[in-house]
């Protein structure tokens, strides 16, 4: 009996989670965090770069780049939801890109991509964006250290 009492509170608390959730986040940011499959360290990338940001959350993407183009991407954080849903969503964006298309983006566009974030979680995407582009500022520079040409 107690196990039956335990294991239906827990439902009712996930519901109301769920519920709280929907009011809060669009279905996209919910399924971004939820299935985060960019999530992880690329094991020997071409470029890293990690911030902390204002609210504490920290962010690190890695990236492999061939030819120009963005190969492979994951991103890590030990932040809340939103930031691993502009993370994940950012590192789909991105994915198959050259560097200088993908570089544009900003965190406006990584908020529409989410179909909105409630305001005091925008600054989750601007992480995500910032860490992103100086991932790319460490690769060019590493590239022209190295006297590559970055096509």
């Amino acid at each position: 009996m107690k196990d039956e009492n335990f294991t239906r509170l827990v439902k009712e608390l996930q519901r109301k989670i769920d519920y709280e959730e929907e009011k809060t986040y669009s279905k996209t940011v919910i399924n971004e965090y939820r299935n985060p499959n960019h999530f992880g360290i690329l094991e020997n990338p071409d470029a890293t770069a990690k911030i902390k940001g204002s609210c504490g959350d920290t962010m690190k993407f890695s990236l492999k780049i061939n030819n120009g183009i963005i190969k492979k991407v994951n991103f890590w954080t030990d932040g809340c939801g939103a930031t691993i849903a502009a993370g994940n969503k950012l590192c789909k964006i991105i994915l198959g890109k050259k560097i200088r298309e993908a570089h544009k983006i900003n965190n406006e566009k990584l908020i529409d991509a989410l179909d909105g974030l409630p305001k005091e979680h925008n600054h989750c995407a601007l992480l995500a964006v910032e860490t992103f582009h100086k991932t790319i500022k460490n690769y060019i520079k590493l590239k022209k250290i190295n006297g590559e040409n970055l096509q």
